[in-house]
């Protein structure tokens, strides 16, 4: 990790033919290139913008240490997830996890999932993008436009960098995700340093007010869903320059860094506000104010005003994450004959998945039309319960794609320790599984919404993956050249000769 940003980043001169299959651009990504193309997916200032005071409001003061809590599920799985990336490497990262894990059924049916997570994540975040562009501009400029038309001028944009080099968008991503970091610390180092009107306190790390508090619940639904995005490290494992070595530490260092930075940010609320009056404020009726009122207070009008306008940043940062990610499972999906293999085709110089690019571009642009002309609200009409949907497909995803690190690795550790790829992801995939069961019995938190159409939005996650095994089997019968070649694109150890494993084995404990 020593190498500069620049060189991180640093794209190959060589270039694929036109309207090639198969063939992701090898090498244009480093560790730092990743992590922000993770980290933007996650959209640290919007989790702390709403997430923040929602997990007060409905959880109490443990708010922060849930976070931890959360990343260190997450992290427990990496350490399963980042030896198979190795040994799997796939743009179709959960699919390909479950397919060698769990079998070629629950491989296609956990890629139904995923697709379908990821794209209603990404009308979500277009919407939320409409909605707050539409809200700032007309604050700051009196320029009030449809929001619709600030959601489609994002799908434009992003459907330019999606069929452009990987390291292009990688490279405004880290703009925009640094922007955002930036903002909060300055926020959380000017409360430190002028201290709050109650004494500092480390009630938010208090087992107590966080495994045993009546919002136990809410804090894990928020805070896994604060972690969006964290698999697209293996999605990127055909793009990463030396993947044995990039994955890993590009996971872990996302990871950490996520759940460092929220833990704190959280807390400095509490710092900021004071144990009683932060729950005083965040049971208001001005609890969504929270982190411009600190902004205001602390650093100045001039910091809220910067908050309100990154937070516009920050969607548009997450949906093009969540663009490329989605992109790459389609990609990945029409290589294997799964879906047309049109959707393989790439870009004559830029690589990319070209047309699953436009795909979702496509898809995306009608959502957002289907919407405005039947005057759908964007918030709650629109962005919110589409987020809730794509929130819970992708904790299942993650959930699942755990359960198969551990079955993959039961057959054969390939020279791991049973520590690194039984026992930590198999408690990985316990937490994400009480966190995924949460989620569910507590939907109503996140889509909104009471009542039936809670089930209906949850019900396509297992239809999906049922789904698979149906179309394994039919692909076994109709089509069995194409079922016995699933899995075999970058398919299974073709890295595990190059992979050192010594240093594999290790990073868990360097980190």
């Amino acid at each position: 990790m020593d190498d500069t940003f620049g060189t991180e980043m640093q794209m190959e001169t060589t270039t694929a033919q036109s309207g090639s299959r198969g063939g992701l651009a090898a090498g244009r990504l480093g560790v730092w290139g990743i992590v922000f193309l993770v980290a933007s997916a996650a959209a640290p200032l919007t989790v702390v913008v709403s997430a923040a005071p929602m997990g007060l409001r409905l959880g109490g003061i443990g708010a922060a240490g849930a976070m931890l809590f959360c990343g260190l599920v997450l992290g427990l799985f990496a350490v399963g997830f980042t030896a198979m990336s190795a040994r799997v490497p796939n743009a179709g990262a959960f699919y390909a996890y479950a397919l060698h894990g769990l079998g070629k059924g629950a491989g296609i049916g956990l890629a139904y999932v995923t697709v379908f997570a990821y794209a209603f994540l990404c009308i979500s975040f277009f919407a939320f993008f409409g909605f707050f562009g539409q809200l700032t501009v007309a604050e700051l400029l009196g320029v009030d436009l449809p929001w619709w038309l600030w959601a489609l001028a994002a799908v434009a944009v992003v459907a330019f960098l999606g069929v452009r080099q990987v390291d292009v968008g990688a490279k405004v991503l880290a703009v925009l995700v640094a922007a955002e970091v930036a903002i909060l610390l300055v926020l959380a180092l000017t409360v430190l340093a002028d201290g709050g009107p109650e004494p500092v306190s480390l009630a938010a790390f208090d087992p107590q007010n966080i495994f045993f508090s009546s919002g136990v619940s809410a804090l894990l639904v928020i805070g896994f869903g604060a972690f969006l995005g964290f698999e697209g490290t293996a999605i990127y494992a055909e793009e990463a320059r030396t993947p044995h070595r990039t994955i890993p530490v590009a996971t872990y260092l996302s990871v950490a860094a996520l759940a460092v930075f929220y833990a704190l940010t959280f807390w400095v609320l509490t710092v900021a506000f004071g144990v009683e009056g932060v729950i005083a404020l965040a049971t208001s009726d001005s609890f969504e104010d929270m982190v411009f009122t600190a902004a205001g207070q602390y650093v100045g009008p001039w910091a809220a005003i910067v908050v309100r306008i990154l937070i516009v940043t920050s969607f548009f940062a997450c949906v093009l994450a969540f663009h490329n990610a989605c992109s790459r499972y389609l990609f990945a999906l029409g290589r294997e004959g799964i879906l047309p293999r049109l959707f393989a085709r790439t870009g004559h110089r830029s690589q990319a998945p070209s047309t699953a690019s436009v795909a979702m571009s496509i898809l995306c642009t009608a959502g957002i039309a289907v919407a405005a002309a039947v005057s759908a609200d964007p918030y709650l009409g629109l962005a919110v319960w589409t987020y809730a949907t794509g929130v819970q497909g992708l904790v299942f995803g993650q959930a699942a794609a755990a359960v198969a690190v551990v079955c993959y690795f039961l057959r054969n550790r390939h020279g791991h320790s049973i520590w690194r790829v039984v026992v930590a992801p198999a408690l990985g995939a316990a937490g994400l599984l009480v966190g995924f069961t949460m989620i569910v019995l507590n939907f109503e938190i996140t889509s909104g919404m009471e009542g039936a159409v809670n089930w209906i939005l949850l019900l396509p996650t297992p239809v999906l993956f049922l789904a698979g095994f149906v179309h394994a089997a039919v692909l076994k019968r109709r089509a069995p050249d194409v079922y016995r070649a699933l899995g075999a694109s970058r398919g299974d150890g073709e890295l595990g000769q190059e992979r050192p494993r010594k240093f594999l084995d290790e990073v868990p404990a360097a980190h």
